[in-house]
């Protein structure tokens, strides 16, 4: 059913960018929407680990400078039967972490330095299983796809008015434009949220299976979220969208409301009824 819904609100974000494209353009603008869309997705589709992974300041690191880390990714990708993924080290307080590539065989694992310093080998369990669920998955790619029609969205909204909608007097005029530039990001904002919560919800129960018990990352996640209400973390948005836990950004306001996570206290709500379920 959460792959159903991503589905739809995927298809959603397109019919979007499409109506967007026709609004100001008409069948042409709809086609250039298309063509747009496209071609921002296949950059998205190769380089969108590459760019998240700079963007947070993710170092490459071995085994032998990390090797609790990798002990835990390599028993449970053999166990998930998966490649293993290259492993990065994000020099930051904030405990937390994110996965990223196209495909498994693609596939890139970022933890902070505070997860771990922070984590018991139980909590770093379950953490890692949760990213490798997002690789499994194919979360990233999806989020990916998301976040690039979203952005375009906004892009086409912001062309039309300039060049096109916003001085269309037989298409409603400036007004029409106005409210176009500001719900099309808006609308925009929220389908991208939803697939980002649906995503989360996903790779927590899918992680938790995987470990075989959903305890440590129950408390890593407890944790995850005391320190980074504390710490922030210079991380672009789009790659905060990546991470287990919403970072806290420097003059963030409306957090809970427009966060790309769901609420914590969900999450945890989710994981404690497994205990009773499996």
């Amino acid at each position: 059913m959460k792959t159903l819904k991503t589905a739809f609100l995927l298809t959603a974000l397109t019919l979007l960018l499409l109506f967007l494209g026709a609004a100001f353009g008409g069948e042409r603008g709809m086609t250039l929407a298309l063509v747009f869309a496209v071609l921002m997705n296949g950059t998205a589709y190769f380089f969108s680990d590459k760019i998240a992974l700079m963007s947070s300041g993710a170092q490459p690191i071995s085994k032998e400078q990390a090797p609790r880390l990798y002990e835990v990714m390599e028993r449970l990708a053999a166990k998930s039967n998966l490649p293993m993924p290259k492993m990065y080290l994000i020099p930051q307080a904030a405990p937390n972490a994110f996965a990223t590539g196209r495909n498994p065989s693609h596939a890139s694992v970022a933890v902070t330095q505070g997860l771990m310093e922070l984590m018991d080998d139980e909590e770093l369990e379950g953490v890692i299983a949760h990213e490798l669920s997002h690789v499994r998955n194919y979360d990233i790619l999806t989020s990916s796809i998301a976040a690039t029609i979203a952005g375009a969205s906004t892009g086409v909204a912001r062309m039309g008015f300039w060049f096109g909608g916003g001085g269309n007097r037989q298409r409603g005029g400036g007004l029409t434009g106005i409210l176009m530039l500001i719900l099309a990001p808006f609308a925009a904002l929220l389908l991208q949220m939803g697939i980002s919560r649906q995503r989360e919800y996903q790779a927590d129960a899918s992680g938790a299976r995987m470990v075989g018990h959903p305890y440590g990352l129950i408390r890593a996640l407890e944790k995850l979220g005391a320190y980074n209400k504390r710490i922030p973390m210079d991380v672009p948005p789009t790659t905060s969208a990546l991470m287990i836990v919403q970072p806290l950004s420097a003059g963030q306001i409306f957090s809970s409301l427009f966060s790309t996570h769901p609420p914590l206290a969900d999450r945890i709500a989710q994981l404690r009824a497994m205990t009773v379920t499996r």
